[in-house]
């Protein structure tokens, strides 16, 4: 999950937090007051990234995850009025009072409200045509997560006078970089939200709800297999990134010169079952609703085991009537694999009373060697 597109407390928030951009909607809303069916005709505005970076690119095993994929250059995804519909019900006095978390890491975020609070965005994300297009830029067939991680919202808010006191800063130390030939000054731009982490789910896709016309810095660090870091600029209002952030150490770099900035993140995960499917909810955990993160992770995840038995189960029988030998072997590798994917299950479903509200353990952080780089892309027999 991008967590770093929001501000740093450095501890979690104990009463609700409301920005100001809140009380700018009212006019809007009216306005759209009407809910809209999402129509891919009418409010998708998809032109292909200029670039799509591969493993490779990034010195990386082209095995590792799920794609060949690494990270995409921003595109354009929706319109203008998309946009505006997904602010008006994102932003509404139901989801703020209902869906708002704080943590360690993040100090204002929107979390689990599209199946019930927000159709239009929900619908947005599980259009075909939607799905479509992200499943081809990421390189493989994507389905979202599941429904509690669809709109995941990052809001960072400041005032007039931060505004420009930051633009300001910018603008000074560029003078002084052209006037002395000195491009190694600390950047206020340059400094990280969060340290380097990876993400709970295979693929995500950032979209920016904000106007980002005054702002400055706001790209996207990745680390490289060669130590190297590659920066990728943040997305505009209405345009969209594609990221394999399970396996890539990343983080996002603090903007400035923006009043604010609220991106809206999905998360996507491997259509097929007999794919890897590494999902930790490391960095979810203590900012949701537990019974419907736990109900929901678990089910998919059942559903995912009960198709690859059936397709065990289908191949076995195929064997049998065509007088073929059983190879002990593969079913025994099939079944380990499988109790693998349980055991992994199980130690995600940490019980309620070991979870504390907005706290993020840094477990979710790479470390020597990188062991979730270790796990290959392999269809699983």
């Amino acid at each position: 999950m991008a967590t770093a597109e929001v501000m740093l407390p450095s501890e979690p928030m104990s009463h609700k937090f409301e920005p100001l951009v809140r009380k700018e909607l009212s006019t809007i809303a009216e306005s759209l007051n009407t809910y809209s069916t999402f129509d891919p005709q009418r409010h998708l505005n998809f032109s292909p990234p200029s670039k799509v970076y591969s493993m490779g690119d990034l010195d990386l095993p082209e095995d590792t995850g799920v794609s060949q994929v690494a990270v995409s250059e921003p595109f354009p995804l929706f319109t203008e009025e998309t946009i505006y519909r997904m602010r008006a019900e994102v932003l509404s006095d139901a989801v703020w009072d209902n869906c708002q978390y704080s943590s360690n890491l993040a100090q204002c975020q929107l979390r689990g409200f599209a199946a019930q609070y927000a159709p239009f965005v929900y619908d947005a994300w599980k259009n075909p045509e939607t799905l479509a297009i992200i499943s081809k830029i990421a390189g493989v067939d994507l389905v979202t997560a599941m429904d509690f991680e669809i709109g995941h919202i990052n809001i960072s808010v400041k005032s007039k006078q931060q505004k420009s006191e930051e633009h300001f800063a910018v603008v000074k130390r560029k003078t002084a970089e052209t006037e002395e030939g000195n491009a190694e000054c600390s950047r206020e731009d340059d400094k990280p939200i969060v340290d380097w982490h990876t993400d709970s789910y295979p693929f995500v896709c950032v979209t920016m709800l904000s106007d980002c016309t005054s702002m400055i810095g706001g790209e996207t660090a990745l680390k490289t297999g060669n130590g190297k870091i590659l920066k990728v600029r943040g997305p505009q209002m209405g345009c969209a990134v594609v990221l394999q952030g399970r396996y890539i150490e990343h983080q996002a770099l603090r903007a400035v010169g923006a009043m604010e900035r609220i991106t809206m993140v999905t998360s996507f995960r491997p259509r097929s079952p007999s794919l890897p499917d590494d999902t930790v909810l490391t960095t979810v955990r203590a900012v949701s609703n537990l019974q419907e993160l736990y109900f929901q992770f678990s089910e998919y995840r059942l559903e995912i085991l009960e198709e690859r038995i059936r397709e065990q189960l289908k191949n076995m029988r195929e064997t049998k009537r065509g007088r073929k030998h059983l190879d002990t072997k593969i079913l025994k590798r099939f079944l380990k694999e499988q109790e693998d994917f349980l055991l992994h299950m199980n130690d995600e479903l940490v019980l309620d009373e070991h979870v504390t509200a907005g706290r993020i353990d840094d477990s979710h952080i790479l470390r020597d060697g990188n062991k979730t780089r270790s796990k290959k892309r392999t269809r699983l027999v």
